[in-house]
């Protein structure tokens, strides 16, 4: 990967149920392009991973609460899925103002899976092209989204992917839309 995140801040909100590999891999692509990563929750301490939803995948460390961050501390925001995740994020109203306002920033945002979910409780899905886990689609649709079944979707600043077999499309992109956000604002508009 080409692109430079060299003092690049991103966001990554998570919670209980994270996806191990769809936090781990794109937080990899993300450091090894140069970016400093942060995880960030619904409370301090440690997430506990899942591997395909329902094998424990050890935790990660919390760097940061989300009642205790600021959009502006941020250049981009990673939201990696697993069924559980999404699910616990959306009942925080910190976790979907974060994400509201990330979005609304016009700073890029990107997710996978079951992560979408998250744009359908921050009411940011209305007129995006989305892709997601067939599972999420349906929610996607209702809150107005246009849905497709691609690997890979950037609409403006948000990229999605569909799942953990999409990662290296996904993991490619989002290095690309992140290192290009300070020239275009994320408004590439491809897929």
């Amino acid at each position: 990967m080409a692109a430079t995140l060299n003092g690049r801040n991103v966001a990554i909100l998570a919670a209980d149920g994270v996806e191990r590999v769809e936090l781990e891999r794109p937080r990899q692509a993300l450091e090894d392009a140069g970016a400093r990563t942060v995880v960030i929750s619904i409370s301090s301490g440690q997430i506990q991973a899942r591997d395909h939803d329902l094998e424990e995948a050890g935790t990660f460390d919390v760097d940061e609460v989300v009642e205790n961050v600021s959009v502006d501390d941020y250049d981009a925001l990673l939201l990696p899925g697993g069924t559980v995740n999404p699910d616990k994020l959306r009942m925080v109203a910190a976790a979907v103002q974060f994400v509201r306002s990330f979005v609304e920033s016009g700073k890029p945002v990107a997710s996978i899976c079951h992560g979408p979910w998250s744009f359908v409780e921050a009411d940011v899905a209305r007129g995006r092209r989305l892709t997601s886990w067939p599972s999420v689609r349906t929610d996607l649709r209702n809150a107005g989204a246009e849905v497709v079944d691609e690997e890979v979707v950037t609409d403006g600043n948000i990229t999605t992917s569909r799942s953990p077999d999409d990662l290296p499309a996904f993991c490619e992109r989002i290095v690309e839309e992140f290192a290009d956000a300070s020239q275009s604002a994320g408004v590439t508009g491809r897929s």
